[in-house]
């Protein structure tokens, strides 16, 4: 059994979850603190992709950075090189996809944050950054994971968007969803099924830590 798609499917959405850890908690601190009307519309743009189809973000990426994009025309034009049908131009799609989960988690985690202890850090003379990540992030680290285990699991299992800027290609592409996709189209059942159980298990996984964190947010919110 070849487990490339296996590692290939975390390899992806680990990038991905690393890159959207920053880019969410740092747009949910500064839009949280905007007025309700700018907020509102910045929130419908950033998680326009949890309600597009998977398709229809695959299609737009593969407008902006396919062959005959702008970006992929630049990229072509200085580098010769092309983003599309390459294991990063799915790190790319799950970014998008997954990056609603992590911003909408952590910023409703912030919101929910006493103000009273950042009034009290700047009284002190603590710094912003000091009072960010010493103060504000330990508090709502409960809020953090569960959009950092939200993006992974979401992420490892994505496959309307990678497949379309990625394609199936063994060793080079294929991650378990496409590999189930495939191995179906070959009436390859058996192996099919060992996949599935694979992603059956690791959702369980990912169920289990998430009723682990809020449990354990509850239990801090009574003390």
């Amino acid at each position: 059994m070849d487990w490339f798609p296996l590692y290939n499917s975390i390899r992806i959405a680990a990038i991905a979850t690393v890159i959207t850890f920053f880019f969410g908690i740092f747009l949910a601190y500064y839009i949280a603190k905007l007025p309700r009307m700018l907020k509102g519309v910045l929130d419908c743009i950033l998680t326009l992709p949890l309600v597009l189809p998977p398709t229809v973000i695959g299609f737009f990426i593969l407008k902006s950075i396919g062959k005959n994009g702008s970006v992929g025309k630049m990229l072509m034009q200085l580098f010769n090189t092309k983003i599309t049908m390459t294991w990063y131009a799915s790190v790319i799609a799950v970014i998008i996809v997954t990056f609603p989960l992590m911003y909408r988690t952590v910023r409703s985690s912030f919101e929910a944050f006493d103000k009273n202890l950042i009034y009290a850090g700047k009284t002190l003379g603590l710094s912003n950054t000091f009072i960010f990540w010493k103060i504000l992030i330990p508090n709502c680290k409960e809020g953090i994971l569960a959009g950092i285990v939200l993006s992974f699991a979401r992420g490892l299992g994505e496959y309307g968007a990678t497949s379309m800027v990625s394609g199936y290609t063994p060793g080079r592409t294929a991650t378990i969803s496409t590999t189930v996709y495939q191995l179906w189209r070959e009436g390859n059942d058996a192996l099919a099924y060992k996949w599935v159980f694979i992603n059956v298990v690791i959702s369980f996984v990912v169920l289990v830590s998430l009723n682990l964190l809020e449990k354990k947010a509850k239990n801090g919110g009574h003390k």
